[in-house]
């Protein structure tokens, strides 16, 4: 009966644990890259994965990833072989060259936060927009500045990035889906395949916002 009880507390106590925050986005990983979280075991990296405060990465020789801190806008490249630990803002090195680091424009982590959302949305096959909304939306002249603003920090940051680096496409497209704006997400998508044309993740993106300019 003891025995029992001690589990079931036990039980409940793993339950109530808090999960570690979400620091960053992986948005480009090639190569073989595992991670390991503080609660669970090693597995591999997937673009676009949400990373969490301790998560602690391998990276062989030869692989490389970026990753894109929520917290002051840092974005971070990382080659094999190397391994770190991500934290708030940042990550520590423990073995390895260390990482190449890159500021991004502020406010940009904000969307660049919703990519992972935006991904599963894709994958699953999207979901009914509230309300009837369509791409014919006419945006209001708010919006319209919003997006102008939007794609005047793409065109700096496309100026600033590597040629594979993705991470100005991500911010516009999270942009323009904030009013669903499909018409004008078709060319950020093709433009992403184009950069990284391998992307399995990015073939159903695209798929994904082909359809919604159907209905």
């Amino acid at each position: 009966m003891r025995s029992a009880l001690l589990a079931v507390l036990l039980a409940f106590s793993s339950a109530a644990l808090p999960q570690s925050a979400d620091v960053g986005l992986v948005n480009l990983v090639s190569g073989d890259v595992s991670y390991a979280s503080s609660s669970g075991p090693p597995a591999k990296v997937q673009a676009f994965m949400k990373v969490r405060d301790g998560d602690r990465f391998n990276l062989a020789a030869g692989a490389q990833i970026r990753v894109v801190f929520f917290e002051g806008a840092r974005q971070e490249r990382w080659l094999g072989p190397a391994t770190f630990q991500a934290t708030k803002g940042a990550s520590t090195p423990i073995t390895g060259n260390p990482a190449e680091v890159a500021t991004l424009p502020a406010g940009v982590q904000q969307r660049i936060a919703r990519v992972p959302e935006l991904m599963q949305s894709a994958r699953l096959g999207g979901i009914q927009v509230r309300g009837g909304i369509t791409q014919r939306q006419k945006a209001s002249l708010d919006q319209q500045e919003t997006i102008s603003a939007a794609r005047e920090t793409y065109a700096k940051m496309r100026t600033d990035m590597p040629a594979d680096d993705i991470t100005p496409e991500l911010y516009l497209y999270a942009a323009l889906y904030e009013f669903f704006m499909f018409a004008d997400m078709k060319p950020v998508v093709t433009e992403m395949l184009r950069r990284q044309p391998e992307s399995e993740d990015l073939k159903l993106l695209d798929a994904w916002v082909t359809t919604r300019l159907s209905k």
